[in-house]
């Protein structure tokens, strides 16, 4: 006997779909920076943007750490040195819709957001802004998260995201700015507001904090001219020199960022080979209070430095 084969037609129910519980309001605000810049609130009003950070974020203390030890015949170990590992950060999430249309369109558009790390291999940003208005941030690559659940991506969907950040500390999100100056005279040619010295030989000394928990890494601009710049850091003990014939208006950087150590010349050639080799050392700011010293040889007015950097933090 043949069977009747029909169209099945669904019953409608009304929804009563509430999202879960965020993050306890008032204690931070999230923004996800993908790598060509564009801006994604992650923390609300969930109202406006169809998604909202849940409260089971982890990974955003203190970083993990590697001993590196050495057996002592008198039973136990040494250790030789600590190394700071890079952090995965969990980032929980949840995804609506009030029709599967609505749900597609954003989960799209969120998943391309954290994706395009992987896609153009650069990281984006995540950053924290607290009610006092501290703000830090970390840079990212998506690791996974947004696979699909089973049961989900229907109208609702609540991608748990593991973040992948190499360098296992926060940082300031703007640099703080330092700049030293030889002035002429009174309201002087290059950087405003200096540190004042009487000399275009010497631009002097000065104590810079670095508010951080841990080393910070300065960029260093040295406006010509100049014919041997030399640069200490008397707290840690260490310096390093220049030896270029700089004119005026010409610029020399100076990144010491252990992960990409550059010197470039005005046109931007390499000049890592001006520097004082063997006893380079491109110094950090250690937390605290740090007495730097500045002498350049052949400077004159437009004779300048600046010194930017960002403080690092070990949580969020």
């Amino acid at each position: 006997m043949p069977l009747a084969v029909g169209t099945a037609t669904p019953t409608l129910v009304a929804s009563t779909w509430s999202p879960p519980p965020p993050f306890q309001v008032g204690t931070m605000r999230a923004v996800w920076l993908d790598p060509l810049g564009q801006r994604f609130e992650l923390s609300g009003p969930h109202e406006l943007h169809g998604w909202l950070t849940t409260r089971d974020i982890a990974g955003w203390g203190a970083g993990p750490r590697t001993y590196v030890t050495d057996p002592q015949a008198t039973g136990g170990v040494s250790v030789r040195f600590i190394r700071t590992e890079p952090r995965r950060i969990t980032w929980p999430l949840h995804v609506y819709g009030d029709t599967h249309e609505e749900f597609l369109g954003r989960w799209r558009r969120l998943m391309s957001a954290f994706l395009l790390t992987a896609q153009v291999g650069r990281p984006g940003i995540l950053r924290i802004a607290r009610p006092s208005g501290e703000e830090r941030e970390i840079e990212a690559f998506y690791e996974e998260g947004f696979e699909g659940n089973a049961g989900e991506n229907w109208v609702s969907a609540n991608p748990v995201l593991t973040l992948f950040c190499p360098d296992g500390f926060w940082r300031a999100p703007e640099p703080v700015e330092v700049p030293w100056g030889y002035r002429a005279e009174p309201g002087g040619p290059f950087l405003h507001p200096f540190i004042t010295v009487s000399s275009g030989r010497s631009l002097g000394s000065a104590e810079v904090l670095n508010p951080g928990d841990v080393d910070a890494w300065p960029v260093w601009e040295i406006a010509g001219p100049a014919s041997l710049i030399t640069i200490t850091n008397n707290t840690l003990g260490l310096s390093f020199g220049i030896t270029y014939p700089l004119g005026a208006g010409g610029v020399v950087t100076v990144d010491t960022t252990p992960s990409r150590p550059r010197v470039r010349g005005p046109a931007g050639q390499n000049l890592f080979g001006a520097l004082n080799w063997p006893a380079v050392e491109l110094w950090p700011l250690a937390r605290g209070l740090n007495d730097l010293t500045i002498s350049i040889s052949g400077a004159g007015d437009t004779t300048g430095v600046r010194m930017t950097y960002r403080p690092r933090f070990e949580a969020a």
